[in-house]
C-alpha cells in the first residue's frame, strides 16, 4: 500500500495491460520458449522472464538472443508474434483483485481506458476473452498512434476520448515508461508493484505519485 496521503478521485482510471490488468507473462514466455525451441536452443524459465514480460517481445528476445537479436529483429519478432498469436490466452488471467477493482470504479461513475503498448492486432485477439474488460470502450494500442509509451500522447489520446481532462486522469502501470508517460501527460501515477518488476529496478527514481502492491488498494488511495 502507498504512504501517499488522501487525495482527490480520479474522474478517469487508465491502465497499463500486460502486468497491470492481465498476468500475460506465462503465454509471452511459452511464445519466446516456441521460438528458442524451434533453433534448439536453451529455454527460458518463469523466473528469467516474469519480470521482462512488460517490455514485450523485444526486451524478451533481447535477453534471449542478446545482441544477436539487433541482427535478427524483424525475423525473430514476426517468429515471435506469430507463436504468441496463436496460444494468446491459454495461461493469461486477470490478476487478483482486477475485477472487483474494475466494479468499484463502475459503481463509482469513474471511467477506464486501456493504454497498452501492445500491438493492436494482438490486443483486439486477447482482452475479448476476458468478460470483465469487455466494458472497457476506450482501448489505445501500442500503434494506435504513431508513437508509444514513454510519449504521453496516447495517453492523452484516451483522455481526449473519454471526455475528460488529463489533470483529472490517474494513469496505473508496472513499467517505467508507463510512470514517465503520465507524469509527461501530467497525469497521477500509480505504480502496481504487484506486476512485472525486476530486482535491478530503481522504482524510486521513477517518481510515481504513489504505489500499490495489489489493484484493490488503488480505491482506498482516496476513499481513507
Amino acid at each position: 500500500m502507498s504512504t501517499q496521503t488522501k487525495v482527490v478521485p480520479p474522474k478517469a482510471v487508465l491502465f497499463d495491460l500486460d502486468g497491470t490488468l492481465l498476468d500475460t507473462a506465462p503465454d509471452l514466455g511459452a511464445a519466446l520458449n516456441t521460438v528458442l525451441a524451434a533453433e534448439q536452443r536453451p529455454l527460458i524459465s518463469a523466473a528469467e522472464y516474469t519480470p521482462l514480460a512488460s517490455h514485450g517481445s523485444a526486451g524478451l528476445l533481447r535477453y534471449a538472443y542478446g545482441d544477436e537479436f539487433d541482427q535478427r529483429r524483424d525475423e525473430l519478432r514476426q517468429a515471435f508474434l506469430a507463436a504468441y498469436a496463436e496460444q494468446i490466452a491459454v495461461h493469461t488471467q486477470l490478476f487478483d483483485g482486477v475485477a472487483n477493482l474494475l466494479e468499484q470504479l463502475s459503481q463509482q461513475q469513474i471511467a477506464v481506458a486501456i493504454v497498452t503498448n501492445k500491438p493492436q492486432a494482438l490486443t483486439q485477439q486477447l482482452v475479448p476473452h476476458y468478460p470483465q474488460l469487455a466494458g472497457i470502450k476506450v482501448v489505445v494500442s501500442g500503434d494506435t498512434l504513431p508513437v508509444a509509451k514513454p510519449d504521453p500522447a496516447p495517453l492523452l489520446h484516451a483522455a481526449t476520448h473519454l471526455g475528460i481532462e488529463a489533470q483529472h486522469c490517474w494513469y496505473v502501470g508496472d513499467a517505467e515508461r508507463d510512470i514517465e508517460a503520465g507524469l509527461r501527460a501530467n497525469m497521477f501515477t500509480v505504480l502496481a508493484e504487484y506486476g512485472y518488476i525486476s530486482v535491478t529496478d530503481d522504482t524510486q527514481a521513477w517518481g510515481a505519485h504513489a504505489k500499490i502492491s495489489h489493484p484493490l488498494d488503488l480505491p482506498q488511495l482516496w476513499s481513507n
